[in-house]
């Protein structure tokens, strides 16, 4: 009897830890420290006419909170304003003034997430 309850348990153990599993691939689920309804990153609208684009590969990002955090720490760079894409795991940053790219890539490195280079 003490067997069966065991298994029982194990069983519903397991299918909980499967179907999370599950919601965190499909970026649904509440992973990296946030939770399922994701607070919308900053919107950053920039001051003078965009002077040019880079499109930088961003590798370890999850779900809809790990594109927060990567918006919100390049748009922390002044003259910068980011558009993040989870599907294709890259931003693209816009700026309107000469950005120094190793700011840029300490900001995402500081954040969590790897930049390929």
């Amino acid at each position: 009897m003490v067997d069966i309850i065991i298994i029982i348990i194990v069983v519903i153990l397991l299918g909980a830890a499967l179907k999370g599993s599950i919601k965190h691939f499909k970026g649904e689920g509440s992973c990296c420290g946030g939770s399922h309804e994701s607070l919308a990153p900053d919107k950053k609208v920039l001051s003078s006419p965009i002077i040019g684009k880079i499109t930088l590969k961003i590798t370890g990002m999850h779900c809809q909170n790990c594109v927060n955090k990567v918006t919100n720490a390049i748009n922390s760079i002044e003259g910068a304003s980011a558009k993040v894409d989870l599907d294709l795991q890259e931003a693209v940053i816009s700026y309107d003034r000469p950005i120094d790219k190793k700011e840029l890539y300490q900001v995402i490195e500081k954040s969590g997430y790897h930049v390929e280079y």
